[in-house]
């Protein structure tokens, strides 16, 4: 076993960790898995998770709200980015699916977004591929082309 001056020093690591930029449970177990005893980690990890300092379903809500700031995403491309970091696949349906009509809107939004930036160079085919290769509903390339054209 540990005793509690142990077990709060490496608790204390892991929070500055956590707290200094969002981590999912993956990301902290891969960068502590060497330095802190694994029984040890699994009940600091465990602890955090209870008192709301991680959890996997709350690095989702705020990585995708993150990304619909910032980027222009495909509801595949977010699935790849979240399953990357090791968001369990169940999470991410389930994230999806509770949002699924906020979701469509970003997606369709960033589908023209990128039509109408990449509409000054590239013809429409190019940019029907670059979207599909993308990941972007075939509706949403439809709509975002018939933007173009307006």
């Amino acid at each position: 076993m540990y005793n509690v001056e142990e077990y709060d020093r490496e608790k204390t690591k892991v929070l500055k960790y956590v707290i200094y930029k969002k981590r999912t449970i993956r990301e902290i177990k891969t960068k502590f898995k060497s330095i802190i005893n694994e029984n040890m980690l699994e009940d600091i990890l465990k602890e955090l998770e209870e008192n709301g300092y991680i959890g996997d379903e709350m690095y989702a809500e705020r990585a995708v709200s993150e990304y619909i700031a910032l980027k222009n995403l495909s509801i595949k491309e977010l699935k790849y980015k979240l399953s990357s970091k090791g968001i369990a696949s169940g999470i991410i349906e389930e994230y999806i699916s509770k949002n699924i009509e906020e979701l469509e809107e970003y997606e369709r939004k960033s589908a023209e977004n990128i039509a109408i930036k990449r509409a000054v160079n590239m013809d429409e085919n190019d940019i029907k591929a670059y979207l599909m290769k993308k990941g972007y509903k075939e509706e949403n390339i439809k709509e975002a082309i018939a933007k173009i054209e307006e």
